[in-house]
């Protein structure tokens, strides 16, 4: 692929590996940052030394359009989320920030722009969903994660829906102990369910780290085969297991 990626949600505990991992290619990145970031320095010196190309374009969607236009990226790879505690932050600021807003808004937002952007071939849309996601989970954050990929999927557009199950690591900017204790909880239950033959249930619920993770979103976005695919848990492990020794 000689077009670029353009990564939205670049800053993210996601996305900052996947701009390194593909940089590390040799491809060119287009590393989207919201123009209002309090860190914008400390991102765009960051992604500067990986030689990939900062935008901050605001979240509108006739400028991201036109944004997109103008990059021509072969794949954009929505890798955007917030959480309850960003949300309480942000309402003390006087801002809303929630699933609705921004799991759904921003993302609904870059698929509406990479539609209208006209370019041909149309990139192809890798959306970083979750196991779980439907729309009639009793979770809010599964149900906007269903709630995008259907509108994803009536798009038009070339996509692959990602859907991993917890995402691990120790460079995370919000601690979440909550679901780091749960993980390993999870993953000790599974080691079990493995060994007794239950791979299956072990492969969809183990914990995957936010490097791995991102190793395989730049292998998907390379590969033609996962156009059009839902790629849940079990093919990710696969994968990872398929690469050998890192």
């Amino acid at each position: 692929m000689t077009r670029p990626f353009f990564v939205a949600g670049a800053t993210g505990f996601t996305g900052r590996e996947v701009v390194r991992q593909a940089r590390q290619r040799g491809l060119e990145v287009v590393a989207h940052v919201r123009p209002d970031s309090t860190r914008l320095s400390r991102w765009r010196s960051r992604f500067d030394e990986l030689g990939a190309r900062v935008d901050t374009t605001p979240w509108e969607e006739a400028a991201m359009a036109r944004t997109l236009a103008g990059a021509a990226p072969g794949c954009v790879l929505a890798l955007i989320g917030t959480t309850r505690a960003r949300g309480r932050q942000a309402s003390r600021r006087g801002r809303v920030e929630d699933y609705d807003s921004v799991d759904y808004g921003l993302t609904a937002l870059l698929v509406r722009a990479a539609r209208q952007a006209g370019t041909e071939p149309a990139p192809r849309f890798v959306y970083l969903s979750s196991v779980g996601a439907g729309a009639r989970s009793r979770s809010a954050y599964l149900r906007t994660r269903a709630r995008v990929e259907l509108e994803l999927e009536e798009s038009g557009l070339p996509f692959t829906i990602v859907r991993p199950s917890f995402i691990v690591g120790p460079d995370r900017d919000d601690a979440r102990p909550g679901e780091r204790i749960g993980a390993g909880l999870v993953d000790g239950a599974l080691a079990v369910t493995g060994l007794l033959g239950g791979r299956r249930l072990r492969d969809r619920y183990r914990s995957i780290g936010n490097v791995d993770l991102a190793g395989a979103l730049v292998e998907i976005a390379l590969d033609p085969a996962e156009e059009g695919q839902v790629v849940e848990p079990e093919q990710l492990q696969r994968r990872l297991r398929g690469r050998g020794p890192r």
